[in-house]
């Protein structure tokens, strides 16, 4: 069955069979140095602090990174590249180390997955990777390293049109998809025609078979390594929000050049995931990662079930978000960051920029209020250990009064026991209610949830929810034709 997959894409992929996959594509972070929260604009009708991101394309050289750099000789060896490799690497890293550390923090990143897909290809296998030329040059280098430069085989420009011009320097009008093959020689390809609009098709060394349509003549040629396909525009029906999405004609030529039906697609960052519905559509299975959650309902609701007319269950199965307390202890223990992650968005919350907890805010869950322009928040905080006691509530108090937010919500694995219940339903009284304007209504500004309660579908009481995952089918609904996919 196709899977839609949540979490880190290096701890799923680790866990997935080698030589499972026929093709690759990603379209990774390009170390762009830009935060993007337009699809959280999207879901709540404005933009959000700067602090909450959909995607986060920012890198430092942290503790996190510098044990992954000083790992990777023995994750080279292990993949069985010689020590001359090895001892290349090693230089190259400590110099960028010095000039560049935030390249070294990006490249350390993608070294590690790069690795793992080379594992996952194939022998017949491709992997096309997306880019742009800010870190292009060095990731060539990194995928000569793994895949070995003798299974190079394109350097594909992607050329469009739109955007704006510079006054001090050519206008960038092209991404870059660097195309490997597992074993070069044994690796699938299909040699793609398109139709071209006057031209005579000169300078092919044969001749040039001429059709006639509504537009014209065209004559039918063999693509080269750069393909002009228009980028979407802001109001095409293909978008969903993302700034970095990409249009279904590109995705499919990929698709279509290097698998067969039936061959399984891999997109490791498939974010909107184009890349499914154009495997979808050319009749291949495949599977998708993606690290929000806000990303794989909005997948799930709109591309797989408006788009694709695909049904979760029968059609594809979604991995990673826990179903059950058991699924959420699991997740806590294998990855207590994404367990925070989760559990904030699951309650139609936002998580913050941060890997770590920002004064004991995780999260915030954003509504309107009467009369005020801004959006309010309710500040949340998530407890996945099973020590919980006044300290903790105290803490949470302490940043309510402190931060500029209306509410403050306590996630926490378990229910509480009758204690530190009490102890909690004490200082919530004394915090005391937020009112509603011209109502009757008031909400409690200190709540609790439990992982139980809210897989059972209980959420925290506030105004109305700014982005709940409910309103996804309204809010991004458009004409879909059976025939689109």
């Amino acid at each position: 069955m196709n899977r839609l997959y949540y979490g880190d894409n290096l701890t799923i992929m680790q866990e997935m069979e080698p030589a499972s996959v026929d093709l690759i594509y990603l379209d990774p972070p390009f170390n762009s140095n830009r935060s993007y929260n337009a699809i959280y604009k999207d879901e709540t009708g404005r933009p959000l602090p700067d602090q909450i991101d959909a995607f986060c394309d920012l890198w430092t050289l942290n503790e996190e990174h510098e044990r992954a750099i000083r790992h990777m000789p023995v994750i080279l060896r292990e993949a069985g590249l010689d020590d001359e490799t090895v001892e290349f690497w090693r230089l190259w890293m400590n110099a960028l180390r010095k000039t560049q550390p935030t390249m070294l923090a990006y490249l350390s990143y993608m070294m590690q997955r790069l690795i793992v897909m080379k594992r996952l290809l194939r022998p017949t296998g491709s992997i096309y990777l997306h880019c742009d030329p800010t870190a292009s040059h060095y990731i060539k280098v990194m995928m000569d390293v793994v895949f070995g430069n003798k299974n190079f085989l394109n350097e594909i420009a992607w050329c469009y049109k739109s955007g704006g011009a510079s006054k001090r320097w050519f206008a960038r009008k092209h991404d870059v998809l660097l195309y490997y093959a597992h074993s070069k020689g044994s690796h699938l390809f299909h040699p793609i025609k398109i139709k071209s609009y006057g031209q005579s098709g000169g300078g092919q060394g044969g001749k040039v078979k001429y059709h006639k349509d509504s537009q014209g003549t065209y004559s039918i040629v063999s693509a080269r390594d750069w393909w002009e396909i228009s980028m979407l525009s802001t109001t095409h029906p293909e978008r969903l929000g993302y700034a970095t999405q990409k249009p279904l004609a590109l995705l499919e030529r990929v698709i279509q050049a290097s698998s067969n039906e039936g061959d399984t697609v891999l997109d490791p960052f498939c974010g909107c995931a184009t890349t499914l519905e154009a495997a979808h559509r050319l009749k291949r299975n495949w599977i998708g990662i993606d690290i929000a959650i806000h990303a794989i309902k909005r997948v799930a609701a709109i591309r797989l079930g408006e788009r694709c007319h695909l049904k979760q269950g029968k059609d594809f199965a979604i991995a990673g978000i826990p179903h059950s307390l058991e699924g959420a202890k699991d997740l806590w223990e294998r990855d207590k960051y994404h367990f925070q992650k989760w559990a904030v968005e699951e309650v139609d919350g936002f998580v913050t920029a941060k890997r770590t907890a920002d004064g004991g805010i995780d999260g915030r869950l954003y509504f309107d209020m009467p009369g005020q322009r801004d959006l309010q928040s309710m500040i949340l905080e998530v407890k996945g250990g099973k020590n919980v006691s006044i300290a903790d509530f105290r803490a949470l108090h302490s940043v309510l009064e402190r931060e500029e937010a209306l509410m403050a919500g306590l996630i926490t694995m378990e229910p509480l026991p009758d204690r530190q219940k009490t102890n909690f339903l004490k200082l919530a009284a004394q915090a005391g209610d937020l009112e509603m304007p011209g109502s009757i209504r008031h909400y409690p500004k200190l709540q609790i949830l439990s992982v139980p309660e809210i897989l059972e579908g209980k959420r925290f009481a506030t105004p109305t929810p700014m982005g709940k995952s409910g309103s996804l089918q309204n809010r991004f609904s458009y004409a879909a034709n059976p025939s689109d996919c």
